[in-house]
């Protein structure tokens, strides 16, 4: 794998470094990392042992792919900070909601963009992104991006238009998954189960769930019902769900981070 710079070192920079580390498919020096929190770029540097850069533009300097992991308030300036030094670089985006158009109208048009939308689950290798490129890329720089995001879970390449519909479905769908199994480990705890024990259960319940849907091909209605029995606890269990408009709430919830990602666009 080619080295890799990332300006920015939040959260989901940080899913993606230790992702690809744990592959081993890239050495800790061939990752350099920048963040204007300076804890945050001693921190990478103490857990994974990656080069830390002194600018955005040192990055830049110093590697042909650059991953801007910054917040979508932020990545305006940066760009405007590093684009006289983007010639023949390879700049990847994760950014919600900043539009390709957006950065092309800084950076120039010739400049090889992309814009992915990963989610946190890089961390533990189970990462769900979706790339769209610009005009000016390459299959040599389809096949780097698809290397680096496939190397941390599955990764998609989708027309841009699709991508607010993903950052609401996989960018955010893992904090409601969290909130939901939460909610399954509390209802345990209700039930008699020790906290510990129950939220083991919750998750593996969800992790064995959701890869019975990947693996098996089958809609998740017929798998629904293949654990429902005639007058058994799970039919009891959905009864209150639905009464409760649970469905409804996840929909929705869905559709209103998606109107979040559409705003963000406009404003970028």
């Amino acid at each position: 794998m080619q080295p890799i710079g990332f300006i920015g070192a939040g959260n989901m920079a940080e899913a993606i470094v230790s992702g690809l580390l744990r592959r081993t498919l890239i050495a800790p020096g061939d990752i350099t990392v920048f963040d204007v929190k300076h804890e945050r770029s001693g921190h990478m540097k103490t857990t994974y042992g990656v080069e830390i850069a002194p600018t955005a533009q040192a990055v830049v300097l110093s590697r042909d792919i650059v991953i801007l992991a910054v917040k979508p308030d932020k990545i305006m300036k940066v760009l405007n900070e590093i684009s006289s030094e983007l010639s023949g670089k390879l700049v990847i985006s994760i950014a919600a909601g900043i539009t390709l158009k957006s950065m092309l109208d800084v950076l120039g048009k010739q400049v090889k963009t992309v814009r992915v939308m990963p989610n946190t689950p890089c961390l533990v290798l189970e990462g769900a992104s979706v790339m769209s490129l610009s005009s000016s890329c390459s299959d040599h720089d389809r096949a780097a991006v698809l290397e680096i995001f496939s190397a941390v879970g599955i990764c998609l390449e989708m027309e841009e238009k699709f991508i607010n519909a993903v950052t609401a479905l996989s960018g955010s769908g893992p904090a409601f998954c969290f909130l939901f199994l939460e909610a399954l480990s509390d209802g345990a705890v209700k039930a008699g189960l020790p906290r510990e024990v129950a939220l083991r259960l919750a998750a593996a319940t969800m992790k064995g769930a959701a890869c019975m849907v990947l693996e098996l091909g089958k809609h998740p209605g017929q798998l629904k019902d293949m654990v429902t029995s005639p007058s058994g606890t799970t039919i009891e269990g959905i009864a209150t769900l639905e009464s409760k408009g649970f469905r409804s709430a996840v929909i929705d919830a869905v559709s209103a981070a998606y109107r979040r990602a559409e705003s963000l666009s406009v404003k970028g």
